[in-house]
């Protein structure tokens, strides 16, 4: 099997969906930011009724954009995650404004906490477990709590290129969801392989850690952008398989899709029911509509749009 699954842009496919894909991907969720949801005309058209939608939040994003596009989600239906990522928040006072406003203004009853992607913290806050440790969410009535999972490791962290301080990180995590009300799981960055992903689950599993996974999945796009953006977000064994796969030409213009890596994790959950990947999350790199209708089309009922076509 191809590790990296790429076909020509008008290829129609047809026949069955697979059963095992299609039980995967039930109840997938997927990444938006203010100015790409801008550019979606209709939510309801591409995405399932319930699908949770994160949003991204990019320094020097104002937070009413953010609030903005949540209320327009939420009004949507569809139940909005947004980011909170600690070094951009000054201090406790402004997470409780964000908390805040997201709620009066949109509901918002969960979160993804994650570090940044900044390199000096703007405030008070370094780490998302600084954030958790305030006890706002909890004190807010949060339902639930997302946190960063790392398969490839993160040099942000660990600048030695260890999992030690990772790892440790997954330890306290694991500790606060037996001590919090809401519900956690660790939403991953993306990877390309499916075996890797394997071990690293199993891994965080034997490691006492039960906080189920939502493993990130980029969605098709060029290869060019997926060296792009695997290069801003440090996922190393990937950009590897990227960077090779980039030296031939002729794949350039071609698009990928995340086939083959999704179709053998949806076959180990189905022969491993209690493995510990329970969702996936997407990444839309080369769009929200081409992401939604690649799984559309191969999700079969359970990435059906809440209105469809």
């Amino acid at each position: 099997m191809a590790l990296l699954n790429f076909k020509k842009r008008d290829t129609v496919e047809n026949g069955p969906v697979n059963p095992t894909v299609e039980a995967f991907l039930q109840g997938y969720s997927i990444e938006v930011m203010p100015r790409t949801a801008e550019k979606v005309e209709d939510f309801r058209a591409l995405l399932p009724e319930g699908t949770r939608v994160y949003i991204a939040h990019i320094e020097g994003t104002p937070i009413e954009d953010m609030v903005k596009t949540a209320k327009r989600l939420a009004a949507d239906g569809y139940p909005v995650m947004p980011h909170f990522p600690a070094r951009i928040i000054k201090d406790a006072a402004t997470l409780e404004n964000w908390i805040a406003m997201y709620q009066g203004e949109a509901g918002v009853d969960q979160a993804l906490l994650l570090a940044g992607g900044v390199a000096k913290p703007h405030g008070d806050f370094d780490s998302s477990m600084q954030m958790m440790e305030t006890g706002l969410f909890d004190k807010a009535g949060f339902k639930r709590l997302h946190v960063a999972g790392h398969p490839e490791g993160n040099r942000d962290i660990d600048p030695d290129g260890s999992n030690k301080n990772v790892d440790e990180a997954l330890l306290w995590k694991q500790k606060f969801s037996e001590r919090t009300d809401a519900e956690m799981a660790l939403a991953t960055q993306f990877a390309f392989e499916a075996k890797p992903i394997i071990e690293w689950a199993n891994a965080v599993k034997a490691a006492g850690v039960d906080i189920p996974i939502h493993i990130g999945i980029a969605g098709p796009a060029k290869l060019q952008t997926l060296i792009k953006f695997a290069i801003a977000c440090g996922v190393g064994p990937s950009l590897k398989v990227l960077q090779k796969r980039a030296m031939d030409v002729s794949k350039l213009l071609l698009p990928y899709e995340p086939t083959d890596v999704v179709t053998e994790l949806a076959a180990h959950k189905a022969a491993n029911p209690d493995f510990n990947i329970t969702n996936v999350h997407f990444f839309p790199l080369g769009g929200i509509k081409t992401n939604a209708n690649w799984a559309i089309k191969n999700g079969g009922d359970s990435t059906r749009p809440a209105n469809p076509a």
